[in-house]
């Protein structure tokens, strides 16, 4: 089995300026919360790549990349739904350079490499996740989920019972 990894010492490593190294990492992340509805992670330990490259001699220019799938209800058609992501984050860290040149994900020598993950899936997933692309729905009327309804479902309604008095004015 292989073991988690929530923190990294960079400063492990021993890099001069200009070396780097790729290693094979693995990450939890924690389901998400979204509409209410609980979304779980897939697989519970993502095997990561981070690339770390030193700049100088006190800064690192990092690349995390890894697929993670997440599983739970469509938001439209409440079927099972399992979107894979693919994620490729960068984050530069130079002590001294400002805002831009700071990760909020390195202190002192040390990447929080969880954390990083489950912001850059974070901000890679959709504002509704689907089981398909073109997912239709439900019906507004029966709630028949239209992905499986035969072509043309439709329902005669009448006028909206709110509006009824207005069909009593009579323009002349």
């Amino acid at each position: 089995m292989s073991l988690r990894t929530d923190t990294f010492d960079l400063g492990g490593l021993h890099l001069s300026a200009g070396e780097g190294r790729r290693l094979t990492l693995h990450v939890a992340v924690e389901p998400f919360s979204l509409g209410g509805e609980r979304y779980p992670v897939e697989p519970k330990l993502i095997e990561a790549q981070l690339d770390v490259s030193r700049t100088n001699a006190a800064g690192y220019a990092l690349r995390l990349r890894f697929e993670a799938r997440l599983t739970g209800p469509c938001m439209r058609c409440l079927e099972a739904a399992e979107p894979t992501f693919v994620i490729d984050a960068r984050e530069v860290w130079q002590p001294g350079g400002g805002e831009e040149l700071s990760s909020p994900y390195v202190e002192h020598e040390v990447l929080d490499v969880h954390a990083w993950a489950r912001d850059a899936l974070a901000l890679a997933l959709p504002a509704t996740l689907l089981c398909r692309e073109d997912c239709a729905g439900l019906c507004g009327v029966c709630g028949e989920n239209l992905n499986r309804a035969e072509p043309g479902h439709h329902h005669d309604v009448g006028p909206d019972p709110r509006w009824a008095k207005l069909s009593e004015i009579h323009f002349e």
